[in-house]
């Protein structure tokens, strides 16, 4: 059971693909929020999920790449992919996100 509040400090960094580190931060069965960093140069390469996704990015630049568009975010920015919306990104910049995904996703867990 995850106790309140949930610290990102506390929190081991998991890397999900090279150049890509995820914390998976506070959650419940509805809802989960994650820290992502990103190094420069990596690639999140074409995806979906079941969950909604919706992200701001804190630091950095990354170009999202989506099946029919693509756009650049920068700081301040928000973004949202809807469940099963192909995406992916080129990450232009040392970049952080917080991003939510609902339903949670159990393989974050």
């Amino acid at each position: 059971m995850l106790k309140n509040p949930i610290n990102r400090k506390d929190v081991e960094a998991v890397k999900a693909l090279d150049g890509i580190y995820r914390k998976t931060l506070a959650y419940n069965d509805e809802t989960m929020l994650c820290f992502f960093r990103l190094e420069k140069d990596a690639i999140i390469p074409l995806h979906y999920h079941k969950a909604t996704q919706i992200g701001y990015l804190i630091k950095g630049k990354i170009k999202f790449i989506l099946d029919n568009n693509e756009f650049i975010a920068q700081p301040g920015d928000s973004y949202v992919f809807d469940s099963n919306e192909k995406h992916g990104a080129e990450i232009l910049e040392d970049s952080e996100v917080i991003e939510v995904f609902s339903p949670a996703r159990e393989e974050y867990k």
